[in-house]
Parts: structure tokens; sequence; C-alpha cells
């Protein structure tokens, strides 16, 4: 129907040891107001290295958040990153649409290392390629994985309306509070066992890459050298106190895990720099749960000589502080990015 409003979709951000939601409604400056937000942590047995070992912890974990918070939309957003997802810049040759379509099952097979018949293919063209070709983004993701994230949330009464990649719903968050970017800009979720990496040249999107280093590292180097428990630990790496233990005891264990964290980043910084156009990063910006670590902006910044922020995925959201506590947004924004950048989609988009 003419001027029917699209429904917004609630990003559900189901991570290794959180889900993560978020529900906007869209303004008309282009802002927008937030309706829900929350987070409920999960068992690190329940997802492993991306994949759903215990699908009754996370039903469970999922299934009292939405009781929790009296959420009714029953249209969710989820996002996928790591081994099961492979995302290819491809050039072709120039055709149309039509011709695209019913080739690119064809031309995917010769980049995607998995059975064609195994995974859900999408594509988007970017634009002229040199000479008479298009350039081309390819994104396959396993059935299999698409399908243990959409049942959990079927199973917790819900209708997965879409699935999306973290990378590009990260990059969603940044450019509905941020703008377009300019110049060349990393944008790094460090979630608790992947660093999503999404670099922005000019506002479009040239490079991504998941990394397997995350959050879980800092945690587990305060485990060893204190010998504490998980949850204890956890707790220091954020900055609290746990008995007579202080982050001041552990602020050399995390420098020494942040060195290791921008090594990794460094890695990859360098095979975009060798493999692209581009020489240089103007800035980089970070998000997910580890990104507040003590000292990581300040290592970053020295390491690679450009200006380091924390991601504020609400710098564009009105919400009411009768409704959302101020100092739980601040403390827990990096971590909702693509719950963020999962709500500003909407459903059929």
């Amino acid at each position: 129907m003419f001027g029917k409003k699209k429904r917004q979709v609630v990003g559900c951000d189901i991570g290794s040891s959180a889900i993560k939601m978020v529900e906007l409604k869209a303004l008309k400056d282009g802002e927008y107001q937030l309706v829900h937000a929350a987070m409920a942590e999960l068992s690190p047995e329940a997802i492993v290295d991306g994949a759903i070992m215990d699908s009754s912890l996370v039903v469970e974990a999922l299934s009292r958040l939405i009781a929790d918070n009296g959420i009714k939309n029953q249209s969710f957003g989820g996002s996928l990153s790591g081994h099961s997802v492979i995302i290819k810049k491809i050039q072709l040759p120039s055709m149309s649409e039509a011709e695209l379509g019913e080739s690119i099952q064809w031309e995917a097979e010769q980049y995607i290392p998995f059975d064609i018949n195994d995974v859900n293919l999408d594509y988007v063209v970017l634009g002229k390629g040199e000479g008479d070709t298009m350039d081309v983004l390819l994104v396959a993701v396993k059935k299999d994985r698409i399908a243990d994230y959409t049942s959990v949330m079927t199973q917790a009464g819900k209708v997965p309306a879409l699935m999306d990649v973290d990378v590009f719903a990260l990059q969603n968050a940044y450019e509905v509070n941020y703008g377009p970017a300019d110049g060349t800009v990393a944008l790094v979720n460090i979630g608790a066992s992947v660093m999503n990496i999404n670099v922005l040249h000019r506002g479009t999107t040239i490079f991504w890459r998941d990394v397997g280093f995350g959050g879980n590292q800092y945690t587990e180097a305060i485990q060893r050298e204190l010998n504490l428990p998980r949850e204890d630990a956890e707790r220091l790496k954020l900055g609290g106190r746990v008995g007579e233990h202080t982050l001041q005891q552990v602020v050399g264990v995390l420098n020494s895990v942040s060195e290791d964290l921008a090594a990794e980043l460094q890695k990859t910084i360098d095979f975009f720099v060798a493999t692209s156009s581009v020489d240089r990063l103007d800035r980089l910006v970070l998000a997910g749960g580890s990104a507040q670590v003590l000292n990581l902006d300040q290592v970053l910044k020295e390491r690679f000589q450009v200006p380091v922020e924390v991601m504020n995925p609400f710098r564009n959201v009105r919400y009411s502080e009768s409704s959302f506590d101020p100092e739980w947004i601040n403390r827990h924004a990096p971590a909702m990015a693509v719950a963020v950048g999962l709500a500003v989609r909407t459903v059929g988009d």
C-alpha cells in the first residue's frame, strides 16, 4: 500500500558471551528513538567458535530477555560472522541485472570454498570496474549455521525476518550515527571470541576480515595470573573489584593482551594495505564488549599512529532517561553496536 511505513526489526545479536537486543523507532529527521535495549549473559559452553553447542541455553536466555523487556515486535533480525561466512569482492564482465541473477551461482562456485548447495548466497553490484567489467560483492553463509540461529529465535516465539553479517551491521551502526566515513576508517568490533574488521574508504566498504581473537583472551590471561574463576576474571577485566583484587593488579596483563591484539590487527591491516590501492588508515573506531578495556585505545594509537575512538551506537538515538539508565547505556553502548546496526533494518529490505 502506498505510504505504508516499513516495520523495524528487533536487532538481536547472539554472541558467544551475551545476547544483545535493540529495538528502534525511526523518526522523520533520520534519527531514531530507542524502544528497547537489553543484554543477557550466556554460559561459555552455549556457543563456541560461533557454533551453537547448547541451543536450550540460548533459547532460555533469549526467551527471558524478551519476556523481561516486554518485547511485542515479532520480527527479529540476526547476524553471523566467523568461518561459516565468506565475503568476496569479485570482478565480472559487465552484464544486466537479469544476466547476473542467472549466472551468479556458477560464478560464485569459483570463489566459495563450500559446496554451493550448502550456502545461502547474496550479492550486490558495487559499481563499474576496470574496462568492460563490474565489481560485485559476494556473500555466502552456510545454511546450517543460519538454520541454527533462526531456530533459536523461532523457539523463543519470534519470526526471524532477516539475517545479516556482523561487519555490515557494524557499518550500519556507524553510518547512522556518524554519517558516511570520510577518508579510510577501520571499524573493529571486538567480541568475546572473534574480532570483526570492516575498512571503509570514502564511505564504501572495501575490506572485511574476521580474526579469531577477542575478549576471552583477556579473561583467560587474568584467570591464569590470579587463579580466579571466569566470572571474577571477567568482572576485573571490565574494571570491577573482586575481593581484595583490583583492576590495578591486572593492568600489566591487560596491556600484554592488548599488544597481542594490536599485533593481530596489524597483520590484517598490513595485508589490506598490500592488496589495495589505499596506502594508509586515517582512523580506527572500536566497538564490541572489549572496546573499553583499559589502555587498549592507547596501545592501538601508538601502534597505528592514527586517532582511535570507541563507537557510540546510540549517538544519534534519542531516549528518555526515565526509561533508560544513561549509565547503563554508556557502559554497554560499544557492545550493542551490531544489535543497533540490525535494528535500523526493516522487514523486507
